[in-house]
């Protein structure tokens, strides 16, 4: 950048990216931008994006299934907010939140309800796959947990956020169905167009403490397309919810 005269916010600008992202490139050598801004950056600068972030090379010299393994994280929490909320912002198709709970998003991604409004305006389609907060499973899992903030409270949590956003054309919202409800509690799947999160739930463990695999596709039998197809199949057979304050309050 000093060899190019220009400085974070000024290459920020150029990108249509903001200041602080430029800054997050710099600060932390493991956070790899997404393909197109690498290219635009590397533009900008007037050299090769391999120079700029040689891990990035490395990723894609990965043989086999792992090929599809962007980053694995041991614990959900330790994907910073910003994975997040890049990959829902640069999704243009579809977005899937196949949380169980998906509680967690409306304070890990800054201004949710409006992303999600400008999400659906522009023709991308927005799914929430939730829980059923009275179903068996739910209770069951609730004893299994023993935490304060229970299982049905953090899907009400969202079911309540979602009332707030009103009536929004191309957004989605369906309770898993009850022969479901296991398979469901036990993986959630974020898919957002190509790419996807995913959370195998351990054991006694709240899904925070939980691992995560961020996914990319580059084929029709990968790992991304095996786990997005386990969340299509749920889909298939849940239940439509009215996102309404009656609902929320169910």
């Amino acid at each position: 950048m000093g060899d190019a005269g220009l400085s974070p916010r000024q290459l920020a600008v150029r990108l249509g990216v903001s200041g602080k992202t430029v800054e997050r490139w710099i600060a932390d050598e493991d956070l790899i931008p997404h393909a197109r801004n690498r290219e635009d950056a590397s533009m900008a600068l007037g050299v090769e994006a391999e120079m700029l972030w040689p891990k990035a090379v490395r990723d894609r010299l990965k043989t086999g299934g792992d090929r599809e393994i962007v980053q694995s994280y041991p614990y959900r929490s330790a994907c910073p907010s910003t994975v997040w909320g890049d990959l829902i912002s640069d999704a243009t198709d579809d977005l899937l939140f196949g949380g169980f709970t998906s509680y967690f998003l409306w304070t890990q991604v800054p201004a949710l309800p409006d992303v999600l409004r400008r999400k659906a305006a522009s023709g991308c389609r927005v799914r929430f796959l939730l829980g059923d907060p009275d179903g068996a499973v739910t209770r069951q899992r609730e004893e299994i947990e023993d935490v304060t903030l229970t299982v049905s409270t953090r899907i009400r949590m969202t079911l309540e956020q979602l009332a707030k956003m009103g009536e929004v054309e191309g957004l989605e919202t369906r309770f898993s169905a009850p022969v479901d409800a296991m398979n469901h509690v036990s993986l959630s799947v974020f898919s957002f167009d190509d790419e996807a999160l995913v959370t195998p739930h351990l054991a006694r463990l709240v899904g925070h403490d939980s691992p995560l695999l961020h996914l990319r596709r580059l084929g029709d039998r990968g790992m991304f397309s095996r786990f997005l197809e386990h969340a299509e199949e749920l889909w298939s057979r849940s239940i439509p919810v009215e996102a309404s304050p009656e609902v929320a309050s169910h």
